[in-house]
């Protein structure tokens, strides 16, 4: 694994597909586009010359992120995309496609 730091940003780039598979989970364990994103926290110490890695753990809390009911039901009258003005993510949807929450909000019609 490659990392990158620049100023505050850190860069994970994977250099083998088990360690592409590694961060993609890493991310989708973190990552919660509904609400809350997670956290890395150090634990203990790292010391280049005594440990071999550094240990984080993950925090945030599960309880606080709301279901998908929690969100007004809205469906899609024809086929569209929808997008998220927070994120940017894109979704393709079909006429009766329920409309789906992303960053705390329902994600807008494009189309």
């Amino acid at each position: 694994m490659k990392i990158n730091i620049d100023k505050n940003l850190v860069e994970f780039t994977p250099e083998t597909a088990d360690e592409k598979v590694k961060l993609e989970a890493l991310w989708k364990t973190i990552v919660d586009c509904t609400r809350f994103n997670k956290k890395l926290v150090p634990v203990g110490q790292y010391v280049p010359s005594q440990d071999e890695l550094a240990r984080f753990a993950i925090e945030g809390e599960d309880a606080l992120n709301p279901s998908k009911d929690a969100f007004p039901e809205a469906y899609a009258n024809e086929d569209c995309r929808c997008y998220c003005q927070t994120c940017n993510k894109y979704v393709e949807l079909k006429k009766g496609d329920r409309i789906p929450p992303c960053c705390g909000k329902l994600m807008e019609v494009l189309d």
